[in-house]
């Protein structure tokens, strides 16, 4: 008979698992971060650029992202059954659906100037986003590449090589961004497309080191995950393809949340949409605390749901989640006490439009400390609701949050009621509390003993 765990034991499992899944959130995020600190230091118009190509990349990166994320619940299931080939298998077809999202989505980036265009952005903007978009959309498949590995080593409990492949790619991002954005150390001056450039080579990288990592560790080699790795499983497959479609959606719907707005900002004007991006950016970094403690939560839950023990399910997403809200209460006070600092660390002071940036982001940034709480309770649902197999009432749950709720407030108190960017932020809010609740309501019903269910 399993002895119960108690609330410490969790608390101290939950954080030995999720602190370097943080880390390694927070180093993958500083990608994106040092990026739009050297775009900001560039210019205005290729920081807007950079941040609404970014946006895009990220929206298209999400949608196909299901299937990495369909992998770690899965294969913490396995794992927790003793089930290697299962293991295997669950990888495999991951990956594979991976390679074929990375080379259908492509087009939509070559073409993105039009449709950018055809969004109501301003056409010098929109140019320098395709350009951006045609480089960095080669990165797609190694980027989803890498989040099936960093999956299935989370799964397993191996998250410190995830954490320092990544923090080591941060380095390699600044050293040639800072070479191919400025022209520095005999390197052209590319701007928007040398940091596209930059974030592609990452890519490459990251995922070679973690692929020999995964192949070569004597720890994993029982799982042989390269071995025959051309043969199909279609089983596997539609295994993974179902559990992932709605993640896939899900997480759609919630970046198109803030891609709408991110558009909705760019009819604004382009200084509003480059204040908008740095907010955006540095709410992110926050964020990221909550996805890697959400990761951590959907490793034990998938554990627990493997073994079949409900009760220690139950206790450990309690601490979870008590865990993240005590993360919402520090970012809270963080963004309330310094918002105009930490807007500013991401412009140049020099520049002329920087005054009005750093002015604009700070009220947005106090608007985002309003969220925090029912952001942290959202992503956390989701991670636990995944970690028991359940993705396809959330993605409804989801999509009618952000897309029929947070959208439609964020366009009404911004264009109706004339509130402009901060209605836009208003609007978020509205449509994260909704989902917050919606989704908490859906964990707590669905994580109990079911006769017939597995798990």
């Amino acid at each position: 008979m399993t002895v119960p765990m108690t609330p410490i034991l969790h608390a101290r499992a939950i954080l030995a698992l999720g602190l370097p899944l943080v880390g390694s959130h927070l180093a993958q995020m500083a990608l994106h971060v040092t990026d739009t600190v050297m775009l900001g230091w560039y210019g205005v118009t290729p920081l807007a650029a950079g941040v609404l190509g970014s946006t895009c990349f990220f929206l298209v990166f999400v949608l196909g992202s299901g299937f990495a994320h369909a992998v770690m619940p899965m294969v913490a299931a396995a794992a927790g059954q003793n089930d290697d080939a299962q293991v295997r298998r669950t990888v495999r077809m991951g990956l594979w659906l991976s390679i074929a999202y990375g080379a259908v989505c492509y087009p939509v980036f070559w073409y993105s100037g039009a449709i950018l265009l055809a969004l109501g952005q301003q056409p010098e903007v929109a140019s320098l986003t395709q350009q951006f978009l045609r480089i960095a959309g080669i990165g797609m498949m190694p980027a989803l590449l890498i989040m099936v590995l960093k999956s299935y080593l989370a799964a397993l409990e191996r998250t410190q090589v995830v954490l320092w492949v990544t923090v080591g790619a941060v380095g390699v991002n600044i050293a040639i961004g800072w070479a191919l954005i400025f022209g520095n150390w005999g390197a052209p001056e590319l701007g928007v497309a040398g940091a596209a450039t930059a974030s592609v080579v990452v890519q490459i990288l990251t995922f070679v080191a973690l692929a020999l990592y995964a192949g070569l560790l004597p720890g994993l080699r029982r799982f042989r995950l390269w071995q025959r790795f051309w043969r199909p499983d279609w089983q596997a497959m539609g295994q993974v393809y179902r559990l992932g479609w709605p993640i896939a959606v899900t997480g759609l719907s919630e970046t198109g949340l803030f891609t709408a707005t991110s558009v909705m900002m760019g009819w604004i004007g382009t200084v509003e949409l480059a204040a908008h991006g740095i907010t955006l950016q540095a709410v992110s970094v926050t964020f990221m605390l909550h996805v890697g403690l959400s990761n951590a939560a959907t490793v034990r839950a998938g554990r627990a749901y493997g073994r079949g023990d409900w009760v220690d399910l139950r206790a450990g997403a309690l601490v979870a989640l008590l865990l993240s809200v005590l993360v919402a209460i520090g970012i809270i006070v963080l963004f309330l006490l310094f918002p105009e600092p930490i807007i500013a660390a991401f412009v140049d002071r020099a520049k002329p439009e920087s005054a009005e940036i750093i002015a604009i982001g700070a009220g947005l940034l106090i608007i985002a400390a309003l969220f925090q709480l029912t952001d942290a309770a959202q992503v956390m649902a989701l991670g636990l609701l995944r970690g028991i197999h359940d993705t396809k009432v959330p993605f409804l749950l989801a999509a009618i949050s952000y897309w029929a709720v947070g959208i439609p407030a964020s366009y009404v108190l911004a264009f109706v009621f004339g509130w402009g960017g901060q209605g836009l932020w208003l609007g978020l809010v509205i449509g994260l509390t909704c989902a917050a609740t919606l989704l908490n309501l859906r964990f707590w019903m669905r994580a109990r003993p079911r006769p017939g269910v597995a798990g």
